[in-house]
C-alpha cells in the first residue's frame, strides 16, 4: 500500500504520524506533570495546616494549661480551653468560616474520646489501628470521598506523651469533677502512657485543584496543538516547494524528452526556472543539471542527425531507394 503512494502523500503521512505521536507523548507527559503539580499543591496545603494545628496544640499545652490548671480543680464548669484538642478545633472552625476554606476539615479521631465529636468513624478507626500496629509509622496520606467530595488527607498519630494527660484520662476517680460533670465518666478513660489514642487528620479539598489543573492542561495542549500544527504545515509547504514541485516539473519535462524529439521543443530545460533550480546545491538541483545535460545531449544528437541527413546528395538518396 505504501509503495503505491506518491512522494507527497508519503511526506504528508509521515508528518501526520509525527504530529500524532508528538501530541500523544506530550499529552501524557504534560498530564502527568500537571497532576503531580496539583497533588504537590494539595499536599503542601495539608502539611501547612497540620503544622499550624500542632503549633496550637503545643502552645495550649505549654502556655495555656499551666495558667488554667488550678482553676480546673475549683471551677464547677469544665474549661474546654484547657484541652489542646478543643483549642485546635475552635481555631480551625474560625478558619473554615472563610468561604474559600469551608470545605477543609480537621479532626482528632479517637476510638475512646472524651468529647463525642472526636469519635472515629470506620475509616478513621482503621487509621488509628494502623498507627497502633505499626509504631514506627509517622504519617498516612491519601484520598477520601466525603459526601461526594474528593478530599486529600494527611493523618498523624497522637500519643499520650505527657504524664499530665493521665490526670484527666486514666480513671474517673482522678479526673476533675468539672470534666465529669460535662462529659460523664464513661468515655475518655483508660488511656496509657505512649499509647496512640487518636489520628490527627487534616482534609483538604482536591476537586477544585485537580479541575484547575485539567483546565491548564487543556489550554497548554491547545497552544501546543496550534504551534505544532503550524510547524507541520510549514514543513509540508517547504517540502512541497523545495522538493515535490521541482520533481513534478522535471518529471513533466522528462516526458517531453521521451515523446517529443524536436530540438526546438526541448529548450524548456534552459528556461529561467530550470536554470534557477540547477543552481541549487541540493538533490533537486543536481537532478535539474542532469536533465539539462540529457536535454542538450539529445538536442545535439538530433541536430547532428538532421545535418547528416541534409548533407547526403540527392542522387545518393535516390540510388539507395
Amino acid at each position: 500500500m505504501l509503495k503505491k503512494l506518491k512522494l507527497e502523500a508519503k511526506f504528508t503521512l509521515l508528518l501526520t504520524l509525527v504530529f500524532l505521536t508528538g501530541f500523544v507523548f506530550s499529552g501524557v507527559a504534560l498530564s502527568s506533570a500537571m497532576q503531580q503539580k496539583a497533588e504537590d499543591e494539595i499536599k503542601t496545603k495539608a502539611e501547612i495546616l497540620t503544622q499550624t494545628m500542632n503549633s496550637i496544640r503545643d502552645y495550649t499545652s505549654n502556655k495555656i494549661d499551666p495558667l488554667l490548671k488550678d482553676r480546673l480543680e475549683t471551677e464547677q464548669k469544665f474549661i474546654p480551653e484547657f484541652v489542646p484538642t478543643h483549642a485546635v478545633r475552635e481555631v480551625f472552625e474560625q478558619f473554615r468560616k472563610h468561604p474559600e476554606y469551608s470545605s477543609f476539615l480537621y479532626k482528632e479521631a479517637s476510638l475512646n474520646p472524651t468529647n463525642p465529636q472526636d469519635q472515629a468513624d470506620e475509616f478513621e478507626t482503621k487509621l488509628v489501628e494502623q498507627f497502633r500496629s505499626q509504631p514506627g509509622l509517622s504519617k498516612l496520606s491519601g484520598y477520601r470521598n466525603i459526601k461526594g467530595q474528593n478530599l486529600f488527607f494527611i493523618a498523624q498519630p497522637l500519643k499520650v506523651d505527657k504524664p499530665s494527660c493521665l490526670e484527666c484520662h486514666s480513671t474517673p476517680a482522678l479526673a476533675p469533677k468539672s470534666l465529669l460533670s460535662t462529659y460523664g465518666d464513661k468515655n475518655g478513660f483508660g488511656w496509657k502512657f505512649q499509647e496512640v489514642i487518636a489520628a490527627q487528620t487534616v482534609f483538604v479539598p482536591a476537586d477544585n485543584v485537580l479541575a484547575h489543573s485539567r483546565q491548564y492542561l487543556t489550554l497548554i495542549m491547545g497552544f501546543f496543538i496550534t504551534i505544532f500544527g503550524v510547524m507541520v504545515l510549514l514543513i509540508h509547504w517547504l517540502l512541497k516547494q523545495a522538493v515535490i514541485l521541482p520533481i513534478k516539473q522535471l518529471t513533466a519535462l522528462a516526458h517531453k524528452i521521451s515523446s517529443v524529439m524536436s530540438a526546438s521543443e526541448q529548450v524548456g530545460f534552459d528556461s529561467s526556472w530550470i536554470s534557477k533550480l540547477a543552481r541549487r546545491a541540493d538533490e533537486p538541483g543536481q537532478l535539474a543539471r542532469a536533465f539539462q545535460q540529457i536535454a542538450r545531449q539529445t538536442a545535439a544528437r538530433e541536430q547532428n542527425i538532421s545535418q547528416a541527413v541534409n548533407n547526403i546528395p540527392p542522387n545518393k538518396l535516390e540510388f539507395d531507394s
